[in-house]
């Protein structure tokens, strides 16, 4: 039977809309927490790596999308249309999503790095107030194999940010396992070994197992899948097989089109990354509905960052373009089945607080991000709501950016150092035109049409690098001729 999205998004969302009378009532004001909730709810983030806003059908803008379960969980829940990463590479990334703190805070600054292991994370926040905090697949947040006590493997106890329940993981998930094939470790560094099984669902068959077990207390369950993330030693993507020849004349982004990378040859498996992602989702959600556990169960759909397909620079990431930096989130359960779209700018630096705030779990003063639990009902919120998200780049170079609903404006260390996590010295770089341009075809900075904009951004760039505990820096004005 064909389905038309259109109408099945409509009625779902209708249908959503009809229970919210019935939802715990919002805070009042954007990142002020509420009052606990009379049954904790259980939360799951599904994280995928790399998976680019624009892949969920949802979204509108992909005709070659195939994700009708992430489109039910936009339809029933709520869909953070503008949603950011405030670091777009991988453990930076995620780092910032453990702690509510930017990477720089965070001892992960780039790749390979440990996370601080004194700083307070939503695992070790959730389980003092009561919950079990469990890990499934990537965490990328123990220091890498160049540092003493480093490992691509099994993470200690002293590495796990809080998730100190159960654990089966790999702290580098892209080295230790490959699509068909792998290990992973479990709490005690036991071995967990998968052959001929798609990676997607072998992770998922162990977020089915836990799910399906009697839990004690209200639970935090992270499942962190590579895909479509490439895997790494083959460097390329690697979809189910057969889904390359599906996809193989699949719709091309406009970001994309117009510029040289290798798009041709890995979007296809690409897309079949994105769609056994989207299966994997949907088995889960039933799973909670069999379970009897989906209508106390936060469920969350995020990315660490985007796909920028080698078009920005050498790699896949590590820029200040929306490919790299506007990620999807979805999330569904109590304070968030409202079947609507939010347009105001949130980074991943607030889904922390926004969880602990959801579940009334205090939310710890060293924490930067702000709930923003009430965006989806109270109108007064999104007024008040902050106009930009601050974006930390590595690796690539040194820059700094800010990103309103109008303008990204970017700034980089002219030397190309990147072996420091800031810098004093900055030129513009970039500034991009988000309404008229949104596919950042066209670099303005150093036009002097645009002076006056560019100041106005500098003006508000500076006091969000300096409150993260950098020195205010020199930035050069960009001329665009000489």
């Amino acid at each position: 039977m064909t389905v038309n999205r259109r109408n099945f998004l409509v009625g779902t969302a209708a249908a959503a809309a009809s229970v919210a009378a019935a939802l715990p009532k919002a805070s009042a004001a954007a990142g002020q927490p509420q009052s606990a909730p009379a049954q904790k709810p259980n939360v799951i983030i599904y994280h995928s790596d790399q998976f680019r806003w624009d892949f969920v059908g949802a979204n509108g803008l992909n005709s070659s999308t195939q994700t009708p379960n992430l489109d039910a969980l936009a339809a029933q829940g709520t869909n953070f249309n503008h949603a950011v990463t405030n670091q777009p590479v991988c453990a930076p990334s995620r780092s910032v999503l453990m702690t509510g703190r930017y990477a720089t805070e965070t001892g992960v600054w780039h790749n390979g790095l440990g996370l601080k292991e004194d700083l307070p994370t939503i695992a070790t926040e959730f389980r003092k107030a009561g919950y079990t905090a469990n890990y499934i697949g990537k965490w990328h947040l123990c220091p890498g194999p160049q540092f003493a006590g480093g490992s691509r493997g099994y993470v200690p106890p002293e590495h796990r940010g809080g998730f100190l329940d159960l654990w089966q993981a790999s702290n580098e998930l892209e080295f230790t396992t490959h699509p068909y094939y792998g290990t992973i470790w479990d709490r005690d560094g036991n071995e967990i070994d998968f052959k001929d099984e798609y990676r997607v669902d072998f992770l998922t068959d162990l977020a089915e197992k836990f799910l399906r077990q009697k839990q004690d207390k209200p639970f935090l369950l992270v499942i962190s899948q590579l895909e479509p993330h490439q895997q790494n030693d083959l460097h390329r993507m690697v979809g189910p097989k057969g889904s390359a020849e599906r996809f193989i004349n699949a719709f091309v982004p406009a970001d994309l089109r117009e510029f040289p990378g290798d798009w041709h040859q890995q979007l296809p498996d690409y897309y079949g990354a994105c769609e056994s992602i989207d299966a994997s989702v949907g088995r889960l959600r039933r799973v909670l509905d069999d379970e009897g556990l989906a209508d106390n169960t936060i469920f969350v759909f995020m990315s660490d960052h985007g796909c920028h397909f080698m078009t920005r620079n050498q790699e896949y990431k590590r820029s200040t373009h929306n490919s790299s930096l506007r990620v999807p989130l979805l999330m569904h359960g109590p304070g968030f089945e409202i079947g609507r779209q939010i347009q105001e700018l949130v980074g991943i630096i607030d889904i922390a607080p926004t969880l602990m705030d959801a579940a009334g779990v205090p939310i710890p003063p060293s924490m930067k991000g702000k709930s923003f639990l009430s965006l989806p009902r109270d109108a007064k919120a999104r007024a008040a709501w902050p106009k930009s998200q601050y974006i930390q780049i590595s690796e690539s170079m040194t820059g700094r950016a800010i990103r309103t609903p109008d303008w990204t404006y970017c700034i980089a260390d002219p030397t190309g150092a990147t072996d420091k996590p800031t810098s004093t010295n900055y030129h513009e770089y970039q500034l991009y035109d988000q309404r008229n341009d949104p596919n950042e075809l066209v670099n303005l900075a150093g036009r002097k049409e645009y002076r006056a904009i560019a100041d106005e951004l500098q003006a508000q760039l500076k006091p969000l690098i300096v409150a993260t505990g950098e020195d205010e820096p020199d930035i050069v004005p960009a001329k665009l001729y000489p």
